[in-house]
């Protein structure tokens, strides 16, 4: 094991010589180094590939979902339109509340619809 090691190192040495690093991406950025120490050891790779794959875990794709339709509302001219938008994102939200054991005090909350129109008008 000493003598591969020692290979590995004069590889290594000769590399940086003669300047193979110098052009590699993120050269002199810092590395980003993420945070797993939460995840329990021998779920760690599994999250990672879940990670790297773009999958998240249902309440996160929920939520990403509803920031998504909040973002649309303002483009929506049609007041009809608006409506229904709402009433879809009040049901997402009530499913992402009813999945979690969380805190009341951390739940999303709904939107209403004329608490909008009020703000519409004040516009």
């Amino acid at each position: 094991m000493w003598c591969f090691q020692k290979i590995v190192e004069e590889r290594i040495r000769k590399a940086q010589e003669e300047g193979e690093f110098d052009n590699l991406p993120g050269k002199g950025e810092p590395l980003r180094m993420e945070d797993d120490s939460h995840v329990p050891e021998d779920l760690r790779l599994a999250y990672k590939v879940l990670k790297n794959a773009d999958c998240l875990p249902p309440e996160l794709q929920l939520k990403k979902e509803i920031r998504q339709m909040e973002d649309m509302l303002d483009a929506i001219p049609d007041e009809k339109e608006k409506y229904r938008l709402i009433k879809r994102i009040n049901f997402k939200i009530m499913k992402l509340n009813m999945m979690g054991k969380k805190s009341p005090l951390l739940e999303e909350t709904e939107i209403y619809y004329k608490k909008i129109l009020n703000k519409l008008a004040q516009d």
